[in-house]
């Protein structure tokens, strides 16, 4: 099993405006900040699901947290049982008495939600529930959301709880607070204890930039459906879907992309497995020049030229997935092609995101997604 460390896996940002947490880890092969190999990144996201199900086999519930983890818990959900659920937590909207809603603290956006209304059924058939996030840092989201999943689900309290992630860097202190609540972490690379509010101080950033009014090439729609995990899914099933649907992509994509071509998949936010399984698809089929996935992130992290800075360029857009919100995309390049995935139909902000990739000089837009 491929063995990571913190020189593959971190590395560090300053986020813009945030006085409670003035620091971002950013993952370079996560494929959420930075465009990476999407091969890569499910290798990565794999790793951390084979080493869990080996561990904790019984496990037939995985939580994953919003937006970042998504895609990293959704992978490591479907190294379990086939009968393995794998749902989400969300900041999007959800039906009224359908979910319970907990605090992310340091984050920009500290609401969060997890839809709730097949929760005890899904508790019934698993001894072990597995949440699964990109970092932990203190465990105090974990410990909220918990709270009140457990005040509508006591069940939850006598089930053993796993808080697993890419990267960890919780305290001694914090880690025994955790343990106190029966909550074992797991992770794939562990953290020394050092200042990063110090150690991103000393970065001039600026904030990302509006996409300026340039001409742009218009979106085509390539009709295909992702289902939202974000209400819960089998785990095996919807990534099994997620590939035959890329698959499915693949003679009128060969058609329209032609060989030898740098191609960009980008996910909206939330929707960030589809995007990494169709690159890998595109990735694994051969024949282009360049394949890279990120996504739009509702993060606003501090831009700077810095050495060994992460961040070199930002864009701020309207969001794909509402138009009334602010998202941004950072690290563009010049791409031939372009394939924007999204799972809650027709995006918002297209335009916006179009005259960013003008900039780059992109080629060919698609937009390829919707919901089931």
């Amino acid at each position: 099993m491929k063995t990571y460390t913190s020189d593959s896996c971190l590395r560090l940002a300053r986020r813009v405006n945030n006085r409670k947490r003035t620091y971002l880890l950013v993952n370079p092969l996560q494929g959420k900040h930075l465009p990476v190999s999407p091969i890569q990144a499910l290798e990565m996201m794999k790793t951390l699901g084979d080493r869990l199900a080996e561990e904790f086999p019984e496990t037939r519930l995985v939580i994953g947290f919003a937006e970042t983890a998504t895609a990293v818990a959704a992978m490591a959900a479907s190294c379990f049982d086939k009968r393995c659920v794998y749902i989400h937590t969300t900041r999007e909207s959800l039906p009224e008495g359908s979910a319970i809603e907990f605090r992310e603290e340091h984050s920009h956006a500290v609401e969060q939600s997890l839809y709730c209304r097949e929760m005890d059924a899904w508790l019934r058939e698993t001894e072990t529930v597995v949440l699964i996030d990109d970092e932990i840092s203190t465990g105090r989201t974990i410990l909220n959301m918990i709270d009140q999943l457990s005040a509508q689900f006591p069940s939850l309290r006598s089930k053993r709880i796993v808080a697993a992630s890419l990267l960890n860097r919780v305290s001694q202190e914090n880690q025994n607070r955790l343990a106190a609540e029966g909550i074992l972490c797991r992770y794939l690379v562990k953290l020394p204890q050092e200042d990063y509010t110090q150690a991103v101080a000393g970065f001039s950033v600026r904030e990302a930039a509006v996409p300026p009014p340039v001409p742009v090439l218009a979106w085509e729609r390539l009709p295909l459906a992702f289902c939202d995990p974000g209400r819960g899914v089998l785990a095996f099933d919807y990534l099994d879907v997620c590939r035959r649907r890329a698959e499915a992509l693949l003679p009128c994509l060969r058609e329209a992309l032609g060989p030898d071509r740098r191609l960009l998949v980008l996910g909206a936010e939330e929707c960030m497995l589809p995007a990494l399984v169709l690159g890998a698809v595109l990735e694994r089929q051969g024949g282009y020049a360049q394949v890279r996935c990120h996504a739009t992130t509702r993060s606003p992290i501090g831009v700077s030229g810095a050495p060994g800075y992460p961040i070199r360029e930002g864009w701020r857009l309207p969001s794909l997935c509402d138009a009334n919100r602010t998202a941004y995309l950072y690290n563009l390049d010049h791409y031939d092609a372009v394939l924007l995935v999204s799972s809650r139909g027709e995006p918002a902000g297209l335009e916006a995101l179009a005259k960013a990739l003008s900039v780059h000089g992109c080629g060919a837009r698609y937009w390829i997604g919707g919901s089931v």
